[in-house]
């Protein structure tokens, strides 16, 4: 299945915009995110994907009641404790917004991708069976905003710059 893996969006609305065209584009079949999405008017943006969403927490998430409530409203996107789990065609995903809880998710070898956030910093490698990867930033704060897209059957992924 081909997915989009993002996070650490921050309130930038427009990069959100942009990405939700391109990966309606791109025909990504689910998008993760990875922590960070901040303010609850960035999930109505998102929720234009029209795929499934999954997302956890990231430490600038300050109300997760209010998050959580306008996740139900816009009806796509699911929010996830400290890590999530889906099953994306098959293939088990586990994502988290912190790299210490991606490592004890990677180190059981139960998924074939293991996502993460909080750097802010694009990183990939594989371990084992798993992709362990950190799309970077879609705030751009660093410079550069993207986010990837992962098969998660081959563990192949595509680092996408808006």
């Amino acid at each position: 299945m081909l997915i989009a893996v993002m996070s650490d969006s921050h309130d930038h609305i427009l990069k959100m915009k942009q990405a939700a065209a391109r990966i309606r584009g791109e025909g990504a079949e689910m998008v993760i995110h990875c922590g960070d999405i901040v303010a609850p008017f960035m999930l109505f943006e998102l929720s234009k994907v029209s795929v499934p969403v999954h997302a956890v927490f990231g430490n600038n998430d300050g109300d997760h009641f209010l998050l959580m409530k306008v996740a139900s409203e816009v009806g796509n996107i699911t929010f996830h404790g400290l890590f999530g789990k889906v099953d994306a065609g098959g293939d088990p995903v586990a994502f988290t917004h912190y790299r210490e809880v991606a490592d004890g998710l990677v180190s059981k070898q139960e998924y074939n991708v293991v996502c993460y956030g909080h750097t802010h910093a694009h990183h990939a490698e594989k371990i084992g069976k798993t992709l362990l990867i950190n799309p970077g930033e879609l705030m751009g704060m660093q410079g550069k905003s993207g986010f990837c897209l992962v098969e998660t059957k081959t563990g192949e992924f595509t680092e996408i710059t808006l």
